[in-house]
């Protein structure tokens, strides 16, 4: 009886104990695909292997030609820093939207929301619009995807100033790349790819007459910058100001 009743005590502690190390093997499984997941954008590519190079190469001669190691210890820990954060800024995650893609509209960007509002636009519509904005600081990933399915119309690119990209003024005065995209219901979205203060680089992958999809790249934005999207009065707005955006991730409208 005595052993009968060790027995059924001590069993379903071990399926326990089995359960949270599936549980703890099932999260170690997930990160290891979101860390294999994140790529380098080939935008950055030259950027970091020949500063990385340059990096190896200054060390190396401040080992070996000055005998006191605090020049060597101070580059490495600077300029160190400053590289680290530039691979940082060129990390590009692969991501796929998971859901129905119809009528809807996805964050072409990470970054926060910093304008929700009906506007005129005035360049290719000449009526109000639904304009939402996502500023992207030098922390956020700096590639930009396709908000919509359908098909390019065309690709404008437009110099201009660089004011700080959060102000009103820099969606029409700075630097910026106009695409326009027609659904296939037959809406046009228009998204604008704004340089910032620090951004002196647009990027843009769109080609006219091309078809594109969610979950494909548009471009990529070097330093500080801003990503409009213009749509259609009456269109459902999903995203609150200052709301944190993940490209390719949020819905941050639906049309209707």
């Amino acid at each position: 009886m005595n052993d009968l009743g060790f027995k059924n005590y001590f069993v379903p502690l071990q399926v326990e104990e089995k359960q949270s190390v599936l549980l703890l093997m099932g999260e170690r499984i997930q990160k290891i695909k979101r860390l294999k997941q994140i790529r380098i954008h080939r935008e950055g590519t030259n950027e970091l292997t020949i500063s990385m190079l340059l990096l190896i190469g200054i060390g190396s001669m401040l080992w070996y030609l000055i005998d006191n190691p605090i020049p060597f210890w101070v580059f490495i820990i600077l300029f160190g820093t400053i590289w680290v954060l530039a691979l940082n800024f060129y990390r590009c995650p692969i991501r796929y939207f998971n859901g129905d893609t119809e009528k809807i509209v996805v964050a072409p960007a990470d970054g926060k929301i910093v304008v929700i509002e009906e506007v005129e636009e005035h360049e290719y519509f000449h009526d109000q619009r639904l304009m939402i904005s996502i500023f992207m600081s030098p922390l956020n990933v700096h590639a930009n995807w396709f908000p919509v399915d359908g098909k390019i119309k065309f690709v404008h690119h437009q110099n201009g100033n660089y004011h700080k990209a959060w102000l009103p003024k820099a969606s029409e005065e700075n630097e910026h790349a106009d695409i326009m995209i027609t659904t296939p219901d037959g809406e046009d979205i228009l998204v604008r790819q704004i340089a910032g203060a620090m951004a002196r680089r647009i990027v843009t992958y769109a080609k006219e007459g091309e078809e594109c999809y969610i979950d494909e790249h548009l471009g990529f934005i070097k330093l500080g910058s801003r990503v409009d999207v213009y749509l259609p009065l009456g269109s459902k707005p999903c995203v609150i100001m200052d709301q944190p955006t993940t490209g390719d991730q949020t819905v941050i409208a639906k049309l209707k």
